[in-house]
């Protein structure tokens, strides 16, 4: 009988555990929700005992323009996130993001009266390891969206509108893990972006990508930061770690550093930990600087790390997107000054607080960015990995020496806005 009790009591916390990762809410301006979803009214603010809420000082009535957050507490891991876009009352257009300005959905057009469903499977985390083992995050991390206790969702573009979200744990599709620098992390202000933070949008469903890339980091303080350690606890067999390192690495004049000596001992680490849990690792060669010789070539100022990274490549036999060689590409086809709309180039008072012309040859601009996880999108197809079956079927193939206009790019802004360039360079 006892045996009996025990197991309804077990069965029944499980039923509690699922649902408590399944969340409904319903933004339309009905005064009843359909069955099984929360009411949001623009009253409806986060607070941690609540769970769930409009955040960051921002609400939405069903009518308003302007972008809005909308977060919801839940643990560690991959979330599949079920978005109806659209209004009853009038046509939209929406972005939709989450956590870092991860972009997923641009521009989605909807007329008045027509609804939209789209999907995808979002990453979340916080610092903890095991224990009382952390990440150990820089001090300009600990207000990011990406390690805190909550999953936040940005809605914006020119007429943002929702009707439904649904959030449900999804622990089943591959995750692509990204370790990188300043090129690769997540930022979440304008104007500095990179490629992690915009590859999400070109892959389906099927996949979730999680980005643990920070500014200033190399090989080695990435893995002495534990950032490693907490990958290889949320990686399953199958997954995916993507690794490109050399912007920083370069910089160290400690004894033992330099390509051939702690960079090539520290990807080796990498390549051996990932297969040791069953993961697939997958080497990436750095973004080129914006740096021209008197004939409008761009030069290579990596040194020799590029090199190391593809010769460690061929012997470890590891796949090698060749970032360095399509960024190259990419720069070159924009010219001396047209390149400099992908990086960040803007002057002064373009954005709030912003005394000072920016003019930053090394970190992207969202239309750089955009361009750039376009070459990782083509990196993966030309390696014939298997990710290329998860590339969403509007990815029409990508050209670096045939970029897209930079007039047919955009971009609504997020509210958040950070003017000070990321660590390294």
């Amino acid at each position: 009988m006892k045996s009996k009790i025990l197991a309804v009591c077990l069965l029944a916390a499980s039923f509690m555990t699922a649902a408590a990762q399944t969340f409904k809410f319903d933004f339309t301006p009905g005064k009843k929700a359909p069955a099984g979803f929360v009411k949001v009214t623009d009253k409806t603010l986060y607070s941690d005992a609540q769970g769930y809420g409009y955040d960051f000082k921002t609400t939405w009535d069903g009518k308003s323009n302007a972008p809005f957050f909308f977060s919801v507490k839940v643990p560690d891991g991959n979330y599949r996130v079920t978005v109806v876009l659209g209004s009853k009352k009038s046509a939209g257009s929406t972005t939709v993001r989450g956590e870092s300005r991860r972009l997923f959905y641009e521009n989605v057009p909807t007329r008045k009266g027509q609804l939209l469903t789209e999907t995808f499977v979002i990453n979340k985390r916080d610092t903890v390891i095991k224990g009382h083992t952390y990440v150990k995050i820089k001090p300009r991390e600990r207000t990011k969206l990406n390690w805190d206790n909550r999953l936040t969702l940005e809605f914006n573009g020119d007429k943002p509108r929702v009707s439904s979200v649904t959030i449900e744990r999804d622990d089943k599709v591959p995750t692509i893990f990204l370790c990188g620098n300043s090129t690769v992390v997540d930022n979440d202000a304008e104007p500095y972006t990179s490629w992690g933070q915009m590859v999400p949008r070109f892959f389906n469903d099927k996949v979730c990508v999680a980005n643990y890339a920070e500014s200033g980091l190399s090989a080695n303080t990435f893995l002495s930061g534990l950032r490693l350690d907490k990958i290889l606890t949320q990686m399953k067999k199958g997954d995916y770690v993507f690794i490109e390192f050399g912007h920083n690495d370069q910089k160290q004049k400690r004894p033992g550093s330099g390509a051939y000596y702690s960079f090539a001992y520290s990807l080796k680490q990498f390549i051996d930990l990932i297969r040791g849990k069953g993961g697939n690792p997958v080497l990436v060669t750095p973004t080129r600087r914006r740096h021209f010789d008197d004939n409008g070539k761009v030069l290579n100022t990596h040194g020799d790390f590029p090199k190391v990274i593809r010769e460690i490549g061929a012997r470890e036999k590891v796949p090698v997107i060749e970032l360095q060689d399509m960024t190259k590409a990419l720069i070159e086809a924009m010219g001396v000054e047209g390149s400099k709309k992908l990086y960040v180039h803007y002057p002064a008072g373009t954005y709030p607080g912003q005394k000072k012309d920016l003019a930053d040859n090394s970190h992207f601009s969202t239309f750089g960015a955009y361009e750039v996880a376009k070459c990782i999108i083509k990196g993966i197809i030309d390696d014939n990995l298997p990710l290329k079956n998860y590339i969403r079927s509007d990815f029409r193939g990508f050209n670096p020496s045939k970029p897209d206009e930079f007039s047919s790019f955009k971009w609504n802004l997020s509210p958040f806005t950070l003017t000070r360039k990321p660590d390294g360079n």
